[in-house]
Formats: C-alpha cells, structure tokens, sequence
C-alpha cells in the first residue's frame, strides 16, 4: 500500500509540485530551493484534505450540496457553501494528519507563535478568477487554533465563487483539493506589492505600507508607490500616499487575527521605503521574475528591515486556458473610455450573442458610430466583455456639434458622468473638418428621421406591448427551425429596428439641460422647490417615468393593489441584467419576484411618490406667488424637458420588453436544433446560420464559453479607461482603483495613483443631508442584505437597483450622470442620491458612518468602520526586535 504524505518540509518530496502542495506551496519550495527569503513553514499536502473529507464521510453530502447550485441565482451557492462549512466544522481532523501537523507547527518554535495559514490551491483553471476565493488565516497561535485554521481553509475549497466556477466550467466537484500552506508570520513593520513588469517596458512598480500587506492587497489602504528602473533599480517616480490605516497581529493576549488602527500622524506621509531599501526589492523581484521567466506580482514584508517573499503570482495567465478568444476594443489605439452611461444599462460581461445584440441596437439608435477610413475607431467597444463608450469619440463629435472645447466636455459629463479634470481625452486620428465633413451631413439626416419618428412615437408606445405578446405566440409556435430562421426576418428583425428608431428619436427630442434648468430653478426657487418642481415630470400629477414603475408596482404588489400576474405583465421585462439576453427575466421566474419589506422601514414607494408630488404642486404654488411673470416660460422649459425624459424612459422600456421577445427567440431556437443554451456563445447571425442547417458556428462554443468565464469571474473594470487595458492581468495584480486606469502612466496604470482629489463627490441630487451606516453592495441580488436607513454604496444602479431606494437612506454610486436611472427614480422618490462619484466603492466599506449632501453632491466620511477597536500607538510598535526566522 503506498504510504500517504500528509505534511511536507519545503525540500521534501513533492514539495514543489502543485498538485501535491498546491500553487502557493510549490511556489514557495521553489523559492526556498533557490535560495530566497521566504517565511520559515511546512506544507499541508493535498492528500491530507482527502484524509479528513474520507475519514469524516464528507464527500457524499458535499456532492449534493454542490448539485443543487445554479451558477445564475448566486443564493444557490452562497447557501451550498455555508452548510458545508457547518458541516467541515463539526468534524475533526484524523490523528494521521493532526500529529504531524503538530509536529511540524513543534518544530517551528514554541507552542504558541504566530503563523499564517494559506490556502494553496491544486487547480489553477482559469486563473486569476481563483485568485481571493480560498481563504488565509493571519496570526494563527496555539495548536487549537492551527487545526482550526487548516479546516476552514479546505472548507473554502467549497466556497460560492469556487462552486461556480467549477459548475460553470464542467470540472468535476469530486477531484477538487486543496492544500495548505504554514508559514511563520512575519511581524512586518512594511508590506507591500511589487510588479516586475508594467504597461512602460523596463520599470518595476512598487507600493508599501506600514504594517500587514493585508489593506495592500485589499485595496483597503492607499499605499505609497515608486517606479523603479530595471538593472539599476534607480527610483524613476515616487509618490508618497496619506496612509491613515494599517493592519496588525491583534494585540490581546491568547487572541489570534488581525486588527486595524490608524496610523500615528507622525507616520501617515513618511515614505515607506528608501531609495535604497527599494533598490534592495526591485533586485529582489529581479531575480524572482528570471527564477520565474514571466511577469510577476510578488507580495513581500519587511522585518528589522530584512525582506520576506510571501507570495508570487504570474500577471499573465500560465496557459491553462490557452484557448480562449480575446474581447478587448481598448487594444485599438489611444482612447479615453467609459463605462457610464450605456455601462450602467449594460452592467454585466456580454455573452457574444448580447454583443451582436448591442452592435445591432447601437447601429440603429446611433448613425453616427463609427468614423469613415477608421474602421476601428468606433463610438463604443467592447472591452473584457464589458460595453464601454468612446470619449474621444464623442468629444470630437461634441467639438463639431456643439459650441466650442469647454462646452463640449461639460455636455458630454451629462451624458458620461464627470471625468477628472486631470485626465486628458485623447484626440482621433483625423482633424476636426474631417469629422465635421462626415458628421454634419449624417446629424442632419438623423434629425430628419427622428422628427419623423418622433411623430409615431405615442402609437408605437401604445401598440408595443400587445405586439410583443403576439410575436412571443408565433415564436412559441414554431417547430420548424426554418420557419422560425423567416419568422425572424419577416417579423422580428424589423420589429427590433423599429423599436431602436423610437428610442433614438426619443433621444434627439431637443429639451434643457437638467443641470442649468435644476441650477436655475434653486436660484429662483431654493434647492429643494427645484427637485420638487421637476417630480412628476415636471408637473404636478404627471406620469410616472417608466424606470419608476417596477418600484410602484412592487410596492403596489406588496400593500395586495395589483397581483403578481399584472405586476409581471407590466414590468416583467424590466430587471438588472435585461440587455443580457442569457439571463432569466423576472417573468420567467415569478417565484423570483420580491419586493423589499418597506413596511418594516415606513417606506413606502406609493407614499413616497404621493408625498414628493404634494410637494411639487406646494413648490409650483410658491414659485407663482414669488415670480408670477415668469412661471409661463419656466413651465414651457420644464415641460420640454419632461416630455423628453418621459418618452425616453418609456421607449427604453419598450426596447428591452423587444429584448425579452429576441430572448424568447434564442432560446426556442435552442430547443429546435437540440443546443439549448449553446446559442448564447454565438452572434445573432450565427444563429440564424444554425437555423438554416451550418453547423459550423457550433465549433466556437467551447472556447467562447471559456472566454465568457474567464472574463465574467473578474471584478468590474474602472469607470475610466485610457489607452490598451488587460483586465485579466489587471485583476490579477489585485490593486484595483474603481474609477481610472491611465496606461500613460505606470502608477496610474496599475490602480495605485492617488486621485488628485481623494475626496468624494458627484453629481447632486435632492437636496437633502443624511447620515447612515453604509452598506457597499456588488449586485442587487445582494439586496436583502441593506438595512432600513442604510447608505447604499455601488458601482453602478440600472434599474434593477431601485427598487431598494425606498429601504436606503441614501444612494451612492460610482457611475452614473444626472439622467441616469438612478438619478432620476432617486429624484421622484426624494431619496437623496449622489451619482457619479467615481470612487465611492474604493472609499468605503461597509460599516463605515457617512454624511451624504445630496444638495453639494458630496459624500464624506465621519467613521471608518472597526475605528473605534482598542489599539495601539502606531508602526513604532512594530519595530520592536523581535526572532527572526527564515526558510
């Protein structure tokens, strides 16, 4: 019988082979064997963890937690994972791998040093999305607590993202492992990151903070960061960051973990490093990178300014998926990028079937997207599988169209959201009379078409409903894939393109802007009379803006005024992810269909509605007592404006119930040609080529469902995006900055450059001034867990978002413009709303205590949450000599 290895010196055998001791543990013998510093330690072997899932009978209620998870309804797999880590702590280790992990953690020093435990896993498909799903327990001290530490890194083998995946990409749950990593924490006075290669060839990028590099690598802490020469290690840029926090071993005695406390003041703007200390790192990532031969991100500590390699990641992917397609418009030249704006309507990574879609719908509803003699040039891209808009794009088109530089760039934050006044849009490739002699003859013939279209607008508005619910019966009809390849293009196809003509003749309507018309009715009226005197589109009584209505009509669901059947035939079409056609509508799911508990909070949307419009008609009443002479011209002025936020809203509405019906399509196609949901990870025309009998588009699926994952498990790109952009080495490096990547600048260019204003702002909203505890949430299928007073804190709030208005005491976002849906159902439920910050999502976390001025559009914070823990006096403490030991 072949003898079992359960724990693993770093030069042992099979140390450094990563399906014995997983990637980190193979990473560290390596660096071990070739003579570099690494934290003292002993490997947990994969073969350890099927000991402890074998003796325990595990696996068998394991696997049929994990076959009840749908990768499309992420409760599944948070629910899976937290049984099985119920049932991973109910049970012990065997004494096989317990005595020598015993004897391992003896051998490292007394009974009760501190070590960190690291998960290490075998498997590296589809890296990075593997990258922070498996957890890591710092200052670990005692037996007890070790052992304990080992079995929730295994059971994180098991957690939601890691479930997902493998589902997603077929592995089979029964061959995954895991191994652990044990090392001898580093009481480190300085941690940080390194890069060893960045955007500009021949620079190391290096950011350090006092302390734990856990806030580093978090994004918790906004470190200092130098750009350093290759060869010589000579300091090419240096910027020094306020570093308020940063992370320690807890101090309490017999405790393990970690804590967080501010930084002394004397120490907050002190440079980390030296020059030298930095030239010693950057040798170091040196030779690491030639050990490796590949890029790297290594993560290093500082003890009595010796140097510890904790970690090494490639930036690149190793290979594992070596066949996958690359999504990434950004790799076409120069351009300024932003996923505001058409990002928050489309806030998911596309399947190819939704990008052919998208293409389709930005074709129709914008003539004027792609510049003649530049094919790839266009006015918007898909970058990482996300849709981003072109500024450089628009700003030319702004420069010619509108009234000169400065007014363009303010028109285009209306639409896009601010962009920071440091940061440059890049010009196109061709002058200015070029564009004009291509742009103003297609802007006159777009006008012409929109008047025409605007004036069938109202009945196309009436019909579309009950034409799609014709159309949907035809499709259902079918059982001929030829007949449904000419249902589409005798029906749909055209129905489609007329639903986008509506929409931008919707959009073209000519009406004030928001911003001067709101700045001048609080000149006249006050702040708050001019957010009253625009609800209700303007006029006391008006129609409710469609993005309101799945916000009434699920309060109207919840006080039992309308049932479920007429809530899902009115807004059923409407949700967070309707311009991705692989995902489910409310109304194919209506056991799905919540509303939040307004009632337990005394907020309700119908109320909330009834009371801003008794607002409004009270603030018109005033503004006539006070300017009689001019409420004739300001109604007109409003009234414009109304009736063109109306009709948009209400055609966006009818476009995606359109989208609902292409769905219906896609997936009845599925069922005829016997490849379900294949389709998805095909174009519109391919599938209409597998209609008509090619089965040659089918061979491209496979490798665009990995491609579709892979992007998919990356965290959302930053709002801003200028020049080429990696998103798989940029989330790989884990420094993400949410709001600018500047490829034009190294620091900039790997999310770690201090924004110029670190404070937060954007766009203003009711003017009202708020205080809450902040809840920060990534989709709003997470919404059950804000709070009634909360401050919801995201990237970005589409539709699908408002309904947890009424719980919120305030909403904050990342992106957005003072017409996005956020802004505009925010205004109408007199939620105050900050939209358009940029950096909200990098500024606060959850817990953290905020004073939101919606009427400033300022967000700032009072308490950062954990502030008030018992600490210490600051890095000085840790600099205190203490044992070092190397591996």
């Amino acid at each position: 019988m072949t003898q079992r290895t359960f724990v693993l010196p770093y030069d042992g055998a099979g140390a450094a082979d990563p399906a014995v001791a997983g990637h980190k543990g193979a990473a560290v013998a390596r660096l071990a064997a070739a003579g570099l510093p690494v934290p003292a330690g002993f490997q947990v072997t994969a073969e350890a963890y099927r000991a402890f899932v074998d003796d325990n009978g595990l696996l068998e209620p394991i696997l049929a937690l994990a076959a009840r998870v749908d990768p499309d309804l992420p409760a599944t797999a948070e629910s899976a994972a937290r049984q099985i880590a119920e049932l991973m702590e109910r049970c012990d280790l065997p004494m096989e791998v317990a005595g020598p992990v015993r004897w391992g953690y003896a051998r490292l020093g007394a009974q009760d040093d501190p070590v960190a435990v690291r998960s290490s896993a075998t498997a590296m498909d589809g890296w990075p999305p593997l990258v922070g799903w498996h957890e890591t327990v710092l200052n670990v001290r005692g037996e007890a607590a070790l052992l304990d530490a080992i079995r929730r890194c295994w059971a994180s083998l098991w957690s939601a993202p890691a479930i997902e995946h493998r589902v997603r990409n077929g592995i089979d749950h029964a061959e995954a492992t895991l191994a652990v990593l044990v090392q001898c924490l580093v009481s480190a006075e300085a941690s940080g990151t390194m890069v060893t290669t960045t955007a500009s060839p021949g620079r190391i990028l290096l950011n350090a903070a006092w302390g734990l590099g856990e806030p580093v690598i978090t994004g918790r802490v906004t470190p200092d960061a130098l750009v350093l020469e290759k060869g010589t290690g000579t300091v090419l840029e240096r910027r020094t960051a306020d570093k308020a926090t940063m992370t320690i071993p807890r101090r309490t005695p017999g405790e393990g973990g970690t804590q967080e406390e501010p930084v002394p003041d004397r120490w907050r703007t002190l440079p980390v490093l030296g020059d030298d200390q930095a030239a010693a790192l950057a040798r170091l990532g040196e030779r690491i990178e030639a050990l490796y031969g590949r890029p790297l991100m290594i993560e290093w500590a500082l003890h009595d300014g010796n140097p510890f390699v904790l970690q090494v990641r490639p930036l690149e992917d190793d290979g594992g998926q070596e066949d996958t397609e690359e999504w990434n418009d950004s790799l076409s030249g120069d351009y300024l990028w932003t996923s505001a704006n058409m990002g928050e309507a489309v806030p998911d990574v596309m399947t190819p079937c939704t990008w052919s879609l998208v293409q389709m719908y930005m074709h129709e509803t914008m003539p004027a997207s792609t510049v003649p003699g530049f094919p790839e040039v266009r006015a918007y891209g898909n970058i990482g599988g996300r849709l981003y808009m072109n500024l450089s794009v628009a700003n030319a088109f702004a420069r010619v169209l509108g009234t000169g530089k400065r007014a363009g760039r303010a028109g285009l934050e209306q639409v896009f959201g601010r962009v920071p006044p440091e940061v440059r849009i890049p010009p196109l490739p061709v002058s200015k009379a070029e564009v004009a002699r291509w742009l103003l003859p297609v802007a006159a013939k777009a006008r012409l078409k929109a008047r025409a279209d605007g004036r069938r607008l109202p009945d196309f508005l009436a019909s579309s409903p009950g034409r799609c619910e014709a159309l949907r019966d035809r499709i259902q009809a079918e059982t001929d894939p030829g007949a449904l390849l000419h249902l589409w293009g005798r029906a749909l196809l055209p129905f489609f393109r007329e639903a986008c003509h509506m929409l931008g003749a919707a959009r073209r309507r000519r009406a004030p802007s928001l911003i001067m018309l709101r700045r001048e009715l609080a000149r006249l009226a006050g702040e708050a009379d001019a957010d009253a005197m625009l609800t209700g589109l303007g006029r006391p009584g008006g129609p409710v803006p469609a993005g309101l209505g799945p916000v009434i009509g699920l309060a109207e669901l919840a006080r039992g005024e309308i049932d479920r059947a007429t809530y899902l035939r009115e807004w059923g079409h409407r949700g967070a992810h309707e311009f991705e056609i692989s995902a489910p509508r409310p109304a194919e799911e209506p056991e799905g269909v919540h509303f939040p508990e307004n009632s337990a909070s005394g907020h309700d949307a119908v109320e909330l509605v009834g009371r801003q419009r008794e607002a409004g008609r009270a603030a018109w009443r005033r503004f006539r007592a006070r300017h009689p002479g001019r409420v004739a011209s300001v109604r007109r002025r409003v009234g414009r404006w109304a009736r063109a936020a109306y009709e948009r809203d209400a055609a966006r509405s009818e476009v995606m119930r359109v989208y609902a019906v292409i769905r219906a399509f896609v997936l009845r196609a599925g069922e005829l040609t016997g490849r379900r949901d294949d389709l998805f990870y095909l174009t519109i025309d391919e599938i209409l080529a597998v209609l008509d009998g090619d089965a040659r588009p089918l061979e491209r699926v496979a490798v665009r469902r990995r491609t579709y994952d892979r992007y998919r498990a990356l965290a959302p790109y930053p709002v801003l995006i200028r020049g080429p952009f990696e998103p798989v080495a940029w989330a790989g490096a884990r420094m993400r900055r949410t709001d600018l990547f500047d490829a034009t600048d190294p620091l900039a260019g790997y999310g770690t450059r201090e924004p110029e204003d670190a404070s937060i702002s954007g766009f203003p909203g009711v003017a009202a001034v708020v205080e809450g505890t902040v809840r920060v949430l990534d989709a709003p299928e997470h919404g059950g867990e804000l709070r009634p007073g909360e401050v919801l804190v995201t990237s970005a709030a589409n539709i699908g978002w408002t309904p947890l208005f009424p719980v919120a005491a305030a909403v904050v976002t990342d992106a957005g413009a003072p017409l996005s849906p956020a802004a505009i159902v925010a205004r109408e439920l007199a939620v105050p709303a900050v939209v358009g910050c940029g950096n909200a999502t990098m500024r606060l976390r959850t817990g953290d205590r905020v004073r939101v001025d919606a009427g400033r559009g300022t967000v700032r914070l009072l308490t950062a949450s954990g502030q008030d823990e018992d600490v210490g006096s600051g890095p000085e403490d840790l600099r205190e000599p203490q044992p070092t030991r190397e591996g």
